[in-house]
């Protein structure tokens, strides 16, 4: 996917989750921030970053935060890109062919998942989150608690006895790295559940990322190491 009207930055500080402070052509701007996760490692005073300028009157803030410059690699953190990578992803597959139809938030219980695919000989629930936490080459999620996800990977493996196929698909927001593994220390929980998941059937996939300062597309499989207590 592609950014219109991207501009470069200067982190300065993030009073809450969802504003942060910048320094842009030599001003201070208040700018939106893409992700509510807490990117702690990534948002650090005098930061390079990355915005996008908008110019709706609606809006409160004339930018929004899109990635980060961490060592040598550019960290895409706009949490509404893993599901268009994704899809585009998708699109460009072999077996994009063989796609009778794709449903995005279809609702399967009392959850509502990222897609539901299907093909003349499955039923599909996908499931995708996107990663933006690395640490010496490895990256894990989630970078916070969280239960919305716990319960998403715990209905996607009852989906399993009801005939689904089912996916999580962990979109790397970032290149380069060694393998994704959940985030046991965080969240032991969900790290649990998502193993479980794997040996009831539901399939795992993390995708790495090439970011640009004005893209980001899915690139390669990235080995999944799961959690074993």
């Amino acid at each position: 996917m592609m950014y219109e009207h991207i501009r470069k930055a200067t982190f300065i500080n993030r009073p809450n989750r969802f504003i942060a402070n910048i320094l842009i052509d030599g001003k201070r701007e208040v700018c939106h921030v893409k992700n509510t996760g807490r990117c702690k490692e990534l948002l650090v005073e005098n930061a390079e970053i990355f915005v996008q300028e908008t110019n709706k009157n609606t809006r409160k803030t004339k930018y929004d935060l899109i990635s980060v410059v961490k060592g040598d690699r550019i960290v895409n953190i706009d949490s509404q890109a893993p599901n268009k990578v994704f899809y585009e992803w998708l699109m460009e597959q072999q077996e994009s062919k063989l796609i009778k139809c794709i449903k995005p938030e279809y609702t399967y219980k009392s959850s509502r998942f990222d897609f539901y695919i299907e093909t003349e000989n499955q039923k599909i629930l996908t499931e995708v989150k996107g990663v933006t936490l690395e640490e010496d080459g490895v990256v894990r999620f989630p970078d916070a608690p969280t239960e919305r996800g716990l319960k998403h990977v715990k209905e996607l493996t009852e989906s399993i006895n009801e005939g689904f196929t089912s996916l999580v698909v962990f979109i790397i927001q970032m290149k380069d790295v060694l393998y994704f593994t959940p985030n046991a220390k965080t969240h032991k929980a969900f790290a649990e559940a998502l193993s479980e998941a794997s040996d009831k059937g539901v399939k795992i996939l993390a995708l790495d990322c090439q970011v640009t300062q004005d893209s980001i597309a899915a690139k390669d499989f990235v080995k999944v190491v799961l959690y074993f207590p």
